[in-house]
């Protein structure tokens, strides 16, 4: 059970940084480029409409077999909430502060750095929240369509051979490790935000 927990644990952990980092790289693009937004949006969120059960093979076939397409689609189920709840908090600051920025002669940079993150950090951890649990499902999906190591591996094994007390087993460490990646999102969380 260990030795297939730590590729699972490696896949949703690359997974929920990459697909959260692009996440919120992308929604600081599209809040400074209204035109970008409105251009590339609508793909986003076509490409969001897809199962992640038939957008697996697709991932697997273009990546190989390694742990490099179970890390992707891991980050591809992390990533739409966190550009959708990004961009909403990147935009929350009401006209009246943006005025007073400019009013101080607040250059772009401060504004994003002492008005839109601090307003958006919220929602960023929402998302984080929610990814941290996706992140585990994404890897173990992709675990599912090829792999012989991991805990989706195991699972469809355990199934295939009727070994029950197996498969409960991976279910359990699976679900522990969603919650034990929610938890270190909700530690820094409260460390982070005091306000």
């Amino acid at each position: 059970l260990l030795d297939n927990l730590w590729p699972t644990a490696i896949e949703s952990l690359a997974g929920f940084v990459i697909g959260n980092l692009a996440g919120f790289l992308l929604a600081v693009v599209f809040v400074h480029s209204r035109r970008l937004q409105a251009m590339y949006f609508p793909v986003v969120l076509f490409f969001n409409t897809i199962p992640v059960l038939a957008l697996s093979p697709i991932i697997i076939l273009i990546f190989g077999l390694g742990m490099t397409p179970k890390i992707v689609i891991a980050a591809v189920i992390c990533f739409f909430p966190t550009l959708v709840n990004m961009i909403r908090g990147l935009d929350s600051p009401s006209t009246n502060e943006h005025e007073l920025f400019r009013v101080l002669s607040g250059t772009p940079w401060e504004v994003f750095w002492r008005l839109r993150l601090p307003r958006s950090l919220p929602m960023l951890f929402s998302s984080l929240r929610i990814a941290s649990a996706t992140a585990v499902i994404g890897a173990i999906v992709g675990e599912w369509i090829g792999s012989e190591k991991g805990l989706g591996a195991l699972i469809i094994k355990a199934t295939f051979n009727y070994q029950s007390d197996r498969l409960y087993a991976a279910i359990v460490l699976s679900s522990s490790l969603s919650i034990a990646l929610f938890a270190v999102v909700v530690f820094i969380e409260r460390r982070l935000i005091r306000y």
